[in-house]
């Protein structure tokens, strides 16, 4: 490798090519952002990169993304269900051995390839601290070693030195009760079903036999397949559920561990409004809106302390605000036009209710300097004043919130931050007051708030489950009395690297209308953008099934028949329809700025007499 790395940004695309070649997808879309990499929704994601990267950065680049491009390439999904264990250690060496079986049929074809891995590997090894010689010998950690001890043994080569300290823990136990299994693997290495069998096999030597010979562990076992029995028991009439009470526990900071988690992640995608689980339910009609279900065991979050209110300008430097604005602003010169046309309409339609209409003869008010000529005519007459009439929209204030999670990664943020952008300023112009706000997580996968619960010792809190696990991170990028030009650039921080990860709109909505409801104006409006439904993976698998869809569905309840504030929703490529009473389905991205401009005209031409929700508006 040359010392003088390229430029960043070919560095980027070059690797992002690469990487669909290998994945043998064009389609694919590679993005940068956060810390781990991972797949997420169908796109891979990779960490941020500084401008100039040294050399062993670029090569643990280059590692994760052929890791997660040959998940895609040489995974199926399907048979992985069919032989994946239920039970969470079996689960865990069975992950780790899959991935061990895809990084090695690619290394064999690729040289190069099998260098970039081990590169990764070798950092990953460092950062998760496989170099101690003082390592737990847990579930977590054997399972690592049984990955990483057959990656040896299929490869025929070394691990890297970071990963001394968990194999000298783990590696007499593991070639001792293997058995010589790893041979039968390798021959069948390019079978992934007849693999995931022999697999399964492999690990019934290495885990029950373990179990037997650690006593310390027996009362802890015991409990846990009683447990695990009474679930069963329970969800006997329901077995599509059995399956995700095994789901794998997620891990804090890894890159090949989120990615050796797709399955679940596909599952999560697929399952976008949380409910193809439940057998009693079945799909709604677009036009329908299944009601909220009462649950015994209501939504909580784990914790608080790590959430965070914060303003756009608080999150990045005013110097790459302005850059990012620039960006945007580039990149969608086209689309503003259109969508400033949209916006003159509207404010033109606003202005049209807003022609002054004036009551004359007040013994106080405006004078009426029309009339003073009767004055000069006749002094002793007395003068007239005039005030203008109230208009019904003048006292009112819209709130836009915008799904910030990765799936808008590209441009649908893109999108959305020029429209939005547009609509705030139209409505100034018309002396309504707009606010932007913005929706997502600190982490991908469980933040600070997860990391303390496994610290606690993953405790259950309460019946269904731990509660919210991730942190939430809710932006402020204009408030309702912040003038539009002071805001302008705020809108450029939805093009930084690493801020779109994930999504609790439950909790997102409930923060939206509490600002509104705080505000002093008499009518109130909240639109909604989003491109799906909630998804956060750390609070989805260790919960009950649909903790975030039922707790969305009660929030949406609350405001559309509680209150009075006009809740009005847009699904970019997802049918808000059925969550919302007043929504539009857009599947073109380029859309959005006509709905927008169309739904609040709606709500402005009936001056706030809407019809009741329960009726869905398209």
């Amino acid at each position: 490798m040359k010392s003088n790395a390229p430029p960043i940004d070919g560095f980027k695309r070059s690797l992002a090519a690469a990487t669909k070649a290998i994945a043998a997808r064009e389609d694919l879309e590679v993005s940068y952002g956060g810390d781990v990499a991972g797949l997420v929704r169908d796109q891979i994601m990779l960490p941020s990169l500084p401008p100039a990267p040294k050399s062993d950065m670029i090569a643990k680049a280059r590692g994760e993304a052929d890791a997660l491009a040959l998940r895609i390439a040489l995974h199926d999904a399907d048979i992985h269900a069919a032989n994946l264990p239920r039970s969470g250690p079996a689960r865990a060496v069975f992950e780790a051995l899959e991935q061990a079986r895809v990084e090695t049929v690619g290394g064999q074809h690729l040289s190069g390839l099998a260098d970039n891995l081990a590169a990764a590997l070798s950092a990953r090894a460092a950062r998760r601290g496989f170099d101690k010689a003082d390592i737990a010998k847990d579930d977590a950690s054997f399972a690592e070693a049984v990955g990483l001890y057959a990656r040896e043994r299929l490869t025929g080569c070394d691990l890297p030195e970071t990963t001394n300290g968990i194999m000298a823990a783990w590696r007499d136990e593991i070639a001792e009760r293997s058995q010589g299994r790893i041979k039968g693997l390798l021959d069948h290495i390019d079978d992934q079903d007849a693999f995931g069998r022999l697999v399964n096999n492999f690990i019934a030597d290495l885990t029950l036999d373990r179990d037997e010979a650690d006593p310390e562990q027996e009362d802890d076992q015991d409990e846990d397949s009683q447990q695990e029995e009474q679930e069963q028991e329970d969800q006997s009439a329901d077995a599509p559920n059995e399956e995700q009470q095994g789901q794998t526990e997620v891990s804090d900071a890894d890159a090949l561990e989120d990615e050796s988690e797709e399955a679940q992640d596909i599952v999560d995608a697929e399952n976008i409004d949380g409910e193809s689980d439940d057998s009693e339910h079945t799909p709604d009609a677009p036009s329908q809106r299944p009601q909220p279900r009462n649950s015994p065991d209501p939504y909580r979050v784990y914790t608080t302390k790590h959430d965070e209110v914060v303003k756009a300008e608080d999150l990045c430097p005013v110097e790459e605000l302005e850059r990012l604005r620039g960006y945007l602003d580039g990149h969608m010169a086209g689309l503003s036009s259109v969508i400033s046309r949209l916006a003159n309409r509207l404010q033109r339609r606003l202005q049209a209710q807003q022609q002054r209409s004036w009551t004359f003869d007040l013994e106080e008010g405006m004078l009426d300097t029309a009339r003073l000529s009767r004055v000069i005519i006749d002094p002793l007459s007395s003068l007239t004043f005039k005030e203008e009439k109230e208009t019904d929209f003048r006292d009112t204030v819209v709130s836009i919130l915008i799904d910030n999670s990765g799936s808008m990664r590209g441009r649908p943020i893109m999108v959305a931050a020029v429209c939005a952008d547009i609509m705030a300023r139209t409505l100034e112009r018309c002396g309504v007051k707009a606010e932007i706000l913005g929706f997502t997580t600190k982490a991908w996968k469980g933040g600070k708030s997860f990391q303390d619960w496994m610290a606690a010792g993953k405790p259950r809190v309460h019946e269904g489950g731990p509660g919210r696990l991730n942190d939430l991170r809710h932006i402020v990028y204009k408030s309702a009395d912040m003038p539009w030009r002071r805001a302008k650039r705020n809108l450029g921080l939805m093009m930084r690297e690493g801020l779109l990860k994930e999504n609790i709109d439950g909790e997102a909505l409930d923060w939206a209308y509490r600002r509104l409801m705080a505000r002093p104006e008499q009518r109130r409006i909240l639109m909604v953008i989003s491109d799906g439904a909630p998804v956060d993976d750390a609070t989805q698998s260790q919960n009950r099934t649909g903790l975030l869809e039922a707790h969305l569905r009660e929030q949406i309840d609350r405001i559309e028949n509680r209150s009075d504030v006009e809740l009005v929703a847009i699904g970019i490529g997802h049918d808000v329809t059925r969550w919302y009473a007043r929504a539009v389905t857009i599947m073109d991205v380029e859309q959005l700025g006509g709905a927008m401009t169309e739904k609040l005209a709606e709500l402005f031409d009936q001056g706030g007499k809407t019809a009741r929700p329960g009726r869905t508006v398209r």
